[in-house]
């Protein structure tokens, strides 16, 4: 598997050098700064490529841009209105851009309006450090005596709208504050997030819009896309929703290997595929990791490895969790690591160009000099470098001519 990183630009807070140094072979990157729906030109990926390749000094990194993450979906595809054509075409126009750069992997999610949502991004954990957490009742307290959402008492049990309702009296302004700033932050690496106006309007928008409705809209974006990709050879995949089930309202439609079978049947071409996340998928205890590993496995085409620890369970869906170390918390690592290199083995023996599937460590705990270094949630350079060497040191193992897998 090939060890990558994740880099925000030229403005993140962890240099190349340290991405270098942590043993990360490639770059997944995105270009943050250009608007969702607009076009990513050629001269501004090659740009990316520039930078990711070659220090300020000239000198080289070692490193490749080898995985766009994301090249964002707009609002208006998720709800076909709008200008979702001409943002549909603008895709095109991007992969396009990115195939003719030599960038052949492309992540994108289908969560609407929020990404990943946490109400805590430095909860301290056992040790010491500090990890990004989800508490369903915060959550709660959130979405029903701030946001004061339309129809969220439906959404949620007495007993958590109880405890919902004692967590929000205990809590200060300053509390307050900091939640509404976690819970309506955009996409990371991105500068811009959500007023509490401007995410009620937002909501409003998707009022009539079930889940069916959005899962058809996906087929139908993937239908006018993946041709593209195909002709290209783009491997486009899909990033499950974090957390795996619905929010504030809004559908969830890629949260189980059935959601994924419906776009990946619908659409039957290996340019259609998946970005595993053992992180957000493994937030469900119904999502069997090292079996999606498995079954799931020729349509992988990026890996997400990162653990969660489930603290309580509200209905047997929906839980509140936080980010574990690499090799604790609720995924067999060990179990799911082996499961995609057996199929890497497998494209091997097929022939496969994409034998090797890219994976990065994601989501790391702030320890050590990490804390207080005010990088982005999630995005520690010590935390990651400890989970990589983590994940290395599984795939070194599993790989040696002494045991099967490999």
């Amino acid at each position: 598997m090939r060890q990558t990183w994740r880099w925000f630009g030229p403005k993140d807070i962890v240099p190349l050098s340290a991405i270098r140094q942590a043993g990360a072979q490639g770059v997944v990157s995105a270009l943050h700064h250009v608007a969702t729906g607009a076009v990513w030109t050629r001269a501004e990926i090659a740009q990316r490529k520039r930078k990711v390749a070659t220090h300020a000094d000239g000198t080289p990194t070692g490193l490749t841009w080898d995985v766009v993450e994301s090249l964002p979906v707009s609002e208006d595809i998720k709800r076909q209105t709008g200008s979702f054509r001409a943002h549909i075409a603008n895709y095109k126009t991007s992969m396009e851009a990115l195939a003719a750069e030599g960038l052949t992997t492309v992540c994108y999610n289908f969560m609407p309006v929020l990404d990943w949502t946490r109400t805590d991004l430095a909860f301290r954990v056992d040790h010491g450090g500090r990890a990004m957490r989800f508490d369903l009742a915060d959550f709660a307290a959130f979405d029903l005596f701030i946001l004061e959402r339309p129809g969220a008492a439906e959404d949620f049990g007495d007993a958590l709208k109880d405890e919902a309702a004692r967590r929000f009296s205990a809590m200060d302004d300053d509390a307050k504050a900091a939640l509404v700033r976690n819970l309506t932050a955009g996409l990371p690496g991105a500068a811009d997030g959500w007023t509490l106006d401007g995410l009620r309007g937002q909501l409003a928008l998707y009022d009539t819009l079930s889940a069916e409705r959005l899962r058809a809209h996906l087929v139908d974006f993937l239908a006018e896309v993946v041709p593209t990709a195909e002709k290209l050879g783009i491997r486009l995949c899909c990033h499950p929703d974090d957390p795996p089930f619905p929010l504030l309202g809004l559908p969830r439609i890629v949260s189980t290997e059935a959601d994924y079978r419906v776009f990946l049947d619908a659409v039957p071409s290996p340019a259609n595929g998946v970005t595993l996340c053992s992180g957000s998928l493994g937030v469900r205890a119904d999502n069997d990791l090292p079996g999606m590993a498995e079954r799931l496995g020729p349509r992988i085409h990026f890996v997400h490895l990162r653990n969660v620890r489930r603290e309580a369970m509200a209905d047997g869906i929906r839980a509140s969790f936080h980010e574990d170390e690499h090799l604790r918390g609720a995924t067999d690592m060990v179990a799911t690591i082996g499961a995609l290199l057996k199929e890497e083995a497998r494209r091997r023996a097929e022939g496969r160009a994409d034998a090797e599937i890219p994976f990065r460590p994601d989501h790391g705990q702030d320890i050590l000099d990490d804390i207080g270094r005010g990088g982005q949630p999630g995005y520690p350079a010590i935390g990651r470098l400890k989970g990589l060497a983590e994940l290395r040191g599984i795939m070194t193992a599993l790989t040696h001519a002494s045991v099967r897998y490999g």
